[in-house]
Order: C-alpha cells, then structure tokens, then sequence
C-alpha cells in the first residue's frame, strides 16, 4: 500500500515524448493567441467584415481561452488527464480546420470560440502533465522547458501569421494546426496516464455559471474597450456590472463549496499567492512588448513580418536557454527571490532603453541588444515565479495553482494591452495638441517648410491651390507621426514603470534561506 501511494515517474523515451508533446501543444495554442493580428485585413477583405467584426476573431478566443483556464484541473480530475487533454487536442484540431474553411465573418467567430475552448486546455493541462511526469527534484527542469514553449508561443505568432499570410492565404494559419495536432492527439492517447477521479458531492454548476460571467465579461470589457471609447459605452457599462458582479459571486461560491471547480483557496498560501502575481506581471510585460514592438517597427519603420520576427526570435531563444539555467540555480539553493529581482530589473531596463531608441533613426542592429536583454529578463522570470507557485503543493493542488497562474498570466496580457492601448491612443492625442501649436503660419520654421513643399509640388506640375492643399496633408501628415511615435516611445516606458511597482512583492515570499523549492506530491 505504501509503494503504490507513492507517485510514480516516467522515465526514458516515455518521458520525453510527452514532454515534447505537451510543449507542442501550449506552444500551438500561444501561437493562435497572436497569430490571426497579421492577417486581420485579408480576413476582412476575403469576408466581407468589417475592421471591427474582424477583431471578434480574436476577441472570441480570448474569451474562451481565458473561461476554460481555471476549469482545466476540475474537468482534467473529472473525465481524466489523459482523456481531457486528448479530447482538447481533437476539438482545437476540428476547430482550426473549420476555421480555415468558413465562409462568412460569424461563422469563423463562432469556430474560433470552440478552438479557445479547445486550446485554454492546452496550456494549462500541459503543466500540470509536465509536474506530474517529471520527479520533484527535476521540476525546475520541467518549468524551464514549459517557460520556454510560454516565450516562444506569443513570439512566433506573428511571425508565422505573417508568412503564411503574405505566401499562400489567411485560412493557412489555421490549417497549419492540423497535422501537429493529429500527431498529438495519439501520441497524448498513448502515453499521458490520468485516470478520473470520483467527485464528492455534487458539481459546482453554480460556481461554472458565475466563472462564466465574471471572467468573460472581463475579458470582453478588456478586449472592446478602446474600440467603443470604453464608459462612453452602455455595451461596456453592462460587461463591467456583469464582470464585477459575476467575479464577487464566484469567489463566494467557491470559498464556501464542498466541491469548488475551482479551489481559489489554494492562494491562501502565501507563495502561491505572490508567484501568480508574479505571473500576472509575466504577462502584462510579455504580451505588451510583443504588441508594442511589431506595431512600433511596421508602422513607422516601414519593416514586413518576416523582417520583425526574426529580430525577435534571438531573444526567444535566449529566454529559452536560461531558463534551464535558473532551473538548475534553484536546484542548487540560489532564492527564486534574487533571481525574479534581476529578471524584472532587465525588463525594465530593456523598456527604458526602448524607449530612449524609438526613433525614426533606429535600425536592426539599434533594436537587437535590447531584444537580448529583454530575453535575459524573461528568462530569469518565468522559472522562479512557477517554481514558487507550486512547490509544496500536493495532487490536486498542483493542477488547481497552475490553472489559476496560468489564467492570471493570460488576464495580465489582457488587462496590459487594454491599458496600454488606452494610453498610446490618449498619448497620441495629447502629443498631437502641443506640436500642433507650433504649426501656424506665425511659426517661421513652420512657415518656411510650407513653402518649400508647395514650390516644390507646383514645380511638379501642380497648381498654386492645389500644392497649398497637398502641403498642408503632408505637415499634418507628419504630425501624426510623430506624435505616434512619441506616444509609442512613452508606451514602453509605461510597462516598465508598472513592472517596478510590481516588483516589491517578490519580498512577500516566504522562502528560508538554502531552501530548495520541490513539489511534494505527484498524481
């Protein structure tokens, strides 16, 4: 009875077979987190949507991604690991396909609903699979390898999207999920154990309906928000009670539940509590990079996807590399706490230098150390902030923290680009006010550089009136542009500041010192 109440590990081949196709999933589902923002305007074209139908396509997977992500250790305990993540391979796989054969806008919203559905499950089941396959004193090892497929993911989004968009058609970047994801799906079926677990009492259907509501009107306020001037909007005004009111109902329901679907009491634990924070930061600083540094170099540097990409990707890979470095410091005693301190100072070193270089002047190499750094910081994250949200915790405990931090990092994306978005775009405005007060004719400088773009269009042909007019959409123009571009600047600046007021709860975590952070249990 002893041996068989120990967990048990896989080893060899098994082992890494999973590993691989786990990682391969929740790098999949990153990937269609950010894959369809490249190719917005060919779906829209080929559909006939408009910008803002189109941007439900992003917007319904993040609403079922960010839903599921808190029910997978419920769902996983209930139907099985095995089973569960089988089953969320072959519906993300079914839906991906349906995607890329929809014929209307509404019809790719709603299958790209089903393959969030699908996908939320990927990501956090992979973790939790990762955990249990490996032994406690190589968790730090499977962290690393799952913080490496979390970088990449979001990283590679784009880049894929815009190749397969530029190269053959929209509908690609959906397809391009169907071979792996039946590769997958058998080899999960045949290797990932997890049998389901008797349920005691009955399920939480109160504690699902009120997740359902609250999380999803959140994700929905974060996501339309800019798009319909935010509390200009009753459409906003109503996700916002909803959200708030949904949320409250939750946590109320789930703190007095025999059976909670999902057990937020594990963020009693004080570690628990400050390593999902730490995730939800991860995200915000993850995602908004990611978001600003593409619309940043594309928009005003005139660089194609492919070109930005591949700037980034050094970076990934070197977040990557460290993170089996921090795996193997905290195996050796070194504090999570220094090693998130110095990963977060990177980041927000590598905004501050962003900020300082987002010029009309930068170029390749101008922006690729800071990628670097920005590669340095992530890496010195990720691994700290999981290994101190799970250590210690216990069966179902371990599936039920990684739901809730994987959710949160999600959530921090969410909240960061809405906040961020709102900001440039005030920023803009407000930029764009001050240059234009020294725009007039009382300005001599801007005087004189009326005149020379209007001799210089009426010695091109054009007439008095009509260069006078052309002169004046060229200087404002140019202002747009540079007032975006400072607003940009700003943006990455802001991130960092944000970061910095994070930071301090590193301090709140309660780890002795020499003490080695494991998992105490396993299935």
């Amino acid at each position: 009875m002893e041996a068989e109440a120990k967990a048990t590990y896989e080893v060899g081949a098994r082992k890494w077979l999973i590993t691989i196709t786990v990682i391969t999933c929740a790098i999949m589902e990153l990937i269609d987190t950010s894959i369809v923002n490249v190719a917005t305007r060919q779906i829209a074209g080929n559909l006939g949507a408009t910008v803002e139908e189109t941007a439900w396509v992003i917007t319904a997977y993040a609403i079922s991604n960010i839903i599921i992500i808190p029910l997978t250790g419920f769902l996983g305990d209930l139907f099985g690991r095995r089973n569960y993540f089988t089953a969320s391979i072959i519906l993300f796989t079914i839906a991906s396909f349906m995607c890329g054969f929809s014929g209307s806008i509404w019809t790719l919203v709603f299958w790209r609903f089903i393959q969030g559905i699908g996908g939320g499950a990927l990501l956090a089941t992979a973790q939790t699979v990762l955990v249990e396959t490996f032994p406690p004193e190589e968790l730090d090892k499977a962290n690393g390898i799952f913080g490496a497929g979390i970088v990449m993911g979001p990283t590679l989004g784009p880049v894929l999207g815009g190749y397969l968009t530029d190269n053959y058609s929209w509908s690609w970047i959906f397809y391009v999920n169907i071979p792996v994801g039946i590769v997958a799906a058998i080899l999960s079926w045949k290797y990932i154990k997890g049998a389901s677990k008797k349920l005691v009492g009955k399920v939480d259907y109160w504690g699902i309906l009120a997740l359902i509501v609250g999380v999803g009107s959140l994700q929905l306020l974060l996501e339309e928000g800019e798009r319909k001037d935010w509390f200009a909007s009753n459409f906003i005004i109503i996700s916002l009670i909803l959200a708030i009111g949904g949320i409250v109902l939750f946590i109320l329901r789930e703190l007095k539940a025999k059976n909670p679907v999902v057990d937020i009491r594990v963020l009693r634990n004080r570690n628990v509590a400050v390593g999902s924070a730490l995730r939800f930061a991860f995200g915000l600083a993850i995602y908004c990079s990611v978001f600003l540094y593409p619309v940043f170099v594309q928009g005003f540097l005139g660089w194609n996807a492919t070109r930005t990409g591949l700037l980034i990707l050094p970076g990934a890979f070197l977040t990557g590399m460290l993170m089996g470095l921090n795996g193997a410091l905290i195996k050796k005693g070194v504090s999570p706490k220094i090693l998130l301190v110095f990963g977060f100072a990177m980041v927000i070193l590598y905004e501050y230098i962003s900020y300082r270089l987002a010029t009309p002047m930068a170029g390749e190499w101008d922006f690729l150390w800071p990628q670097l750094i920005r590669g340095v910081g992530f890496g010195f994250i990720f691994v700290p902030a999981a290994s101190l949200t799970l250590a210690g915790l216990k069966g179902k405990d371990i599936a039920q923290a990684s739901g809730l931090s994987n959710m949160l990092q999600l959530l921090g994306g969410s909240i960061g680009l809405a906040l961020i978005n709102t900001y440039v775009t005030r920023r803009i405005a407000a930029h764009r006010a001050d240059l234009m007060s020294n725009v007039s004719l009382y300005n001599p400088a801007a005087k004189e550089r009326m005149h020379q773009l209007t001799a210089q269009l009426m010695s091109g042909g054009k007439s008095a009136a009509q260069a006078k007019q052309m002169a004046m959409g060229i200087m404002d123009g140019t202002l747009n542009v540079q007032s975006s571009m400072i607003a940009y600047s700003e943006g990455f600046m802001m991130i960092g500041i944000i970061c910095a007021v994070i930071l301090p709860l590193v301090f709140f975590a309660r780890i002795k010192k020499g003490e080695v952070l494991t998992v105490e249990g396993g299935h």
